[in-house]
């Protein structure tokens, strides 16, 4: 259902002027603009203007009463409603899509427009609409409480046009909590484990652990990879050749590898840096730097005559396939001196970081005796050594000596130990343990979630939170990275795995390293998985 076209001013001043709403819900639903405008029109003839905003994604008696509340602070209220792409309670949210929940709240008798905001926040809206009363619920009063820490900014907003801001006190329910029993959106397998953990209060153990990390100092070591994606429709067997005919549509080129990585974790600890092998020609250096979040420094060597490695996947747009992929890069190992200068630079700066993540993507930069200088310098080191197309079999997390964390998935588990058929909780307890001095391991399965060990707790199975899959690249990156340091603070395994799971549930919804996790979606998807 298309918005309405914005109304000209005289239907617009006869709106604010006129105490009879539209006849029909739909005839409420506007344009953020427009409220802006029909708003400016009240104050005029001297009515007030109430705004409450949210997600409203299942509408209750809670909201009911919230907004009759509302509507008792002035003479009109608005509405506005979060769109679609800003709504972070996790995968399967919002159940219901933008307009169809406009829709529900403009069918409210108490409630005179309703807009869709295509911002993150409610502060654009409150720019724009300038209301002289903005009504929030009562678990809004603390501003202590609101994990997105933008209550306190929305209020200046409000109080710098003239307005106040006003918190409603009745009945309260949870979209989340009622979406969670009633719609289905997880299988009941996943609904029984969270209902457990619900009572063993693992989700506060994970709001807890993501607090604790903030002040941590986290140094990554690995392979930088420029990830490319060419999207190409295809269009069908060519006439002359036995291949597959496509067409080229657009693309894009991300920082990847441990760049990404660093990426995901500078959002919830204080100081990150990157120690990382960059090649002379087509070195990406300035899409690397411009990438980094503002909280991460980066140390380059330079490698002479080779490109950094870059990986191009030419992907259907249509369904986020990947049809093929190609490799430029040189995966022939560090030279003497250059495998020194590394050896030297993580001996002198390792030893200074709370925790030290290894990311290897095994192209030639991890070297045995860059492998021993990590191990002899690091206060807590955390490894991943991955098995791809270009390692397979080879890559294996047994050649590093000595771990605290190792976060390795499946495939790379039973590759370690050369066992395809045995209990993957056993694989880890009865072989990698054996083959790494490591006490904590976490090992990831897709969507079967992970499987955690730790020594004296045994094994744990933590389900996946989604089967909701746009692209699976770097989510096992963003699951040791955030991880690492969350283990490190003394985390129990199975609440690590917890963290672990809701994090790359969130990161396999987004293209490429078109986004980082960040630290408000990810707490406020774990809140909504505790309703």
């Amino acid at each position: 259902m298309p918005l309405r076209p914005v109304a000209s001013n005289t239907e617009i001043q006869s709106k604010a002027a006129n105490t009879d709403k539209p006849d029909r819900a739909r005839d409420k639903i506007r344009s953020v603009e427009e409220l802006a405008e029909i708003a400016e029109h009240a104050r005029q003839s001297g009515r007030s203007v109430v705004l409450a905003h949210g997600c409203f994604d299942l509408m209750h008696m809670g909201h009911v009463r919230h907004l009759e509340a509302a509507r008792e602070e002035g003479d009109m209220l608005f509405v506005t409603l979060t769109t679609d792409r800003y709504i972070n309670k996790g995968p399967g949210r919002p159940v219901f899509p933008e307009l169809f929940r406009a829709e529900m709240i403009a069918a409210l008798e108490c409630v005179d427009y309703v807009g869709v905001s295509n911002w993150p926040t409610a502060e654009g809206v409150l720019r724009l609409v300038k209301p002289g009363v903005y009504v929030k619920g009562s678990d809004y009063k603390n501003e202590n409480d609101d994990i997105t820490g933008k209550i306190k900014n929305e209020r200046d907003i409000v109080e710098s046009n003239g307005g106040r801001i006003a918190f409603t006190d009745d009945i309260t329910f949870s979209s989340s909590a009622l979406i969670n029993r009633h719609l289905s959106v997880f299988d009941p397998s996943v609904n029984a484990y969270l209902g457990e953990l619900r009572q063993a209060d693992v989700m506060e153990q994970a709001m807890e652990a993501l607090e604790a990390i903030q002040d941590k100092r986290v140094l990554l070591i690995g392979d930088a990879i420029i990830d490319e994606y060419q999207y190409a429709a295809p269009m069908g067997k060519s006439a002359k050749e036995n291949i597959i005919a496509s067409r080229f549509e657009s693309s894009e080129i991300f920082a990847g590898g441990v760049v990404a990585a660093a990426n995901h974790v500078a959002d919830f600890c204080a100081e990150v840096e990157v120690m990382t092998v960059l090649g002379e020609t087509d070195s990406h250096e300035g899409l690397i730097r411009d990438s980094l979040k503002s909280n991460v420094n980066a140390d380059f060597l330079v490698r002479h005559n080779v490109p950094t490695t870059r990986k191009c996947r030419f992907v259907d747009p249509g369904h986020m396939r990947k049809l093929f992929e190609v490799y430029h890069f040189d995966d022939s190992q560090l030279e003497s001196r250059q495998e020194q200068q590394l050896c030297d630079l993580i001996a002198r700066k390792a030893g200074d970081f709370d925790v030290v993540i290894v990311t290897d993507f095994g192209h030639g930069m991890i070297t045995p005796k860059a492998i021993d200088a990590i191990t002899e310098n690091s206060q807590f080191l955390a490894i991943n050594a991955q098995s791809n197309s270009a390692n397979h079999g080879y890559n294996l997390v047994t050649k590093y000596k000595r771990a605290d964390y190792i976060c390795i998935d499946a495939p790379e588990a039973r590759l370690a130990i050369a066992d395809r058929t045995s209990d993957l909780g056993d694989v880890i307890e009865f072989g990698l343990s054996d083959r790494v001095n490591c006490d904590k391991i976490i090992v990831t399965h897709g969507q079967n979630g992970c499987v955690t060990w730790a020594l004296g707790d045994g094994v744990h199975r933590v389900p996946a939170f989604t089967q909701q899959v746009v692209d699976t690249v770097g989510a096992g990156d963003a699951f040791l990275s955030i991880t690492a340091p969350v283990v490190s603070v003394g985390t129990p395994m199975q609440v690590a795995g917890f963290i672990g799971n809701a994090v790359g549930a969130l990161k396999v919804g987004i293209v490429g390293h078109r986004e980082s996790v960040q630290k408000v979606p990810l707490m406020k998807f774990i809140t909504a998985l505790s309703k």
